[in-house]
């Protein structure tokens, strides 16, 4: 079974593991306790909206809140608000509980928290419920190139 996300991933040639597990609700929680992974090196792939037609990927660890005032400052904007469900599926390609920030749908810049390049190993979503990705944080950043900053 393959992902944009995984198919994305391929290309670049990224070294990951794919992590399966019986998706019953979604959340960093359930997918993290499913799979017997912790919950500070699960991360959650948050669609923002920045205003004026631009979003950005939030990439926080699973136990904590995004900090949307932290969010908007560290993306030089005055305020920044989630993304309703709809919006974020449609900019990513994927459904909600399954949004991966690899191969989405539209090009969108990611800003991860700095606390999860402390972790050896993550796991974040792989464009599909019950998929998850097991890499190393600095993979992600450097794929994504993403901005690392104090989000949460």
């Amino acid at each position: 079974m393959s992902t944009r996300a995984i198919a994305y991933l391929k290309q670049k040639k990224i070294p990951f593991d794919v992590v399966k597990y019986d998706h019953q609700e979604k959340g960093a929680e359930f997918a993290a306790k499913a799979v017997g992974f912790s919950l500070e090196a699960t991360i959650k792939t948050l669609v923002v909206d920045l205003g004026q037609d631009c979003h950005v990927l939030a990439l926080t660890p699973g136990h904590r809140q995004l900090d949307l005032k932290k969010l908007a400052r560290s993306c030089g904007v005055k305020r920044a608000a989630m993304a309703d469900t709809p919006t974020a599926e449609r900019l990513t390609g994927y459904l909600v509980g399954g949004i991966s920030p690899f191969g989405t749908r539209q090009r969108l810049s990611a800003v991860m928290e700095k606390s999860l390049l402390d972790c050896d190993r993550v796991l974040i979503n792989a464009g599909q419920r019950g998929t998850m990705l097991e890499m190393a944080p600095a993979d992600i950043v450097s794929t994504l190139k993403a901005q690392v900053a104090e989000i949460v």
